[in-house]
């Protein structure tokens, strides 16, 4: 089943709850997920190894936010956090050589990393969650770009693969020239996001960890309005 309009429209707060509904399963399930990981190997108990398999959290976040920045400098950050759904251009460049949509394979890389510092029921609800309400996003873009683009999206859809990567390029390069800087300010959230779980693998500090994340989350938010009043004035 494909998203509605509205859901598109307010994903960034459906995400929002997601994750909210995810860290307070910490009051149903006590037990961390990367300490219940650890216990399968009889070291749950083992600061290091804790320490360790958070910091690999971060660099899974860390993995997850340059595939989006690589993205979002090819597609641009006004497109990828836009409220509106634009399919009027295929992107043929970058990442897109090599999958179709790395922008949720990104999310989904950070949703592991991330989950890490939850519940066991939390890291699972957080994974399922998105896992169904980004497909549901998914092919709704997918079935827009095929209804916009027809016989061209057609071609690329059938040429790369959806969310992992092919090793090599299926498709020669488009021409578009990346630019970073606006990439890398579109993305700072989940960069933000891997250096609060680094932080959190150095210090076993959860308040240092949750501050930086409500940061984040501010930013997002007033970025999201910047957006919605640009959309605003453009419609005027």
């Amino acid at each position: 089943m494909r998203a509605t309009d509205f859901e598109f429209r307010h994903r960034y707060f459906f995400i929002l709850a997601i994750y909210a509904a995810g860290f307070s399963c910490y009051s149903i399930d006590h037990r961390n997920a990367a300490q219940a990981l650890l216990s399968l190997i009889g070291q749950d108990n083992n600061m290091v190894a804790i320490r360790w398999l958070i910091a690999f959290g971060a660099l899974v976040i860390g993995l997850g936010a340059l595939l989006r920045t690589w993205a979002t400098a090819y597609l641009k950050s006004d497109v990828v956090h836009d409220t509106a759904l634009h399919s009027d251009t295929l992107v043929a460049d970058g990442p897109y050589r090599r999958l179709r949509n790395p922008l949720y394979a990104g999310v989904f890389l950070m949703n592991f990393g991330l989950g890490l510092l939850a519940s066991r029921v939390g890291f699972c609800s957080i994974f399922l969650a998105s896992l169904v309400f980004y497909g549901r996003l998914l092919l709704r873009e997918e079935a827009q770009l095929l209804a916009a683009q027809g016989e061209p999206y057609a071609r690329f859809r059938a040429a790369v693969p959806c969310l992992w990567p092919s090793l090599r390029p299926r498709l020669p390069a488009g021409g578009r020239t990346p630019e970073w800087g606006q990439a890398f300010l579109g993305e700072v959230t989940i960069w933000a996001l891997a250096v609060a779980t680094l932080m959190f693998a150095v210090t076993l500090q959860i308040g240092i960890t949750y501050g930086i994340i409500a940061l984040t989350l501010i930013w997002g938010m007033i970025a999201q309005v910047r957006l919605r009043r640009k959309r605003v004035r453009e419609n005027r």
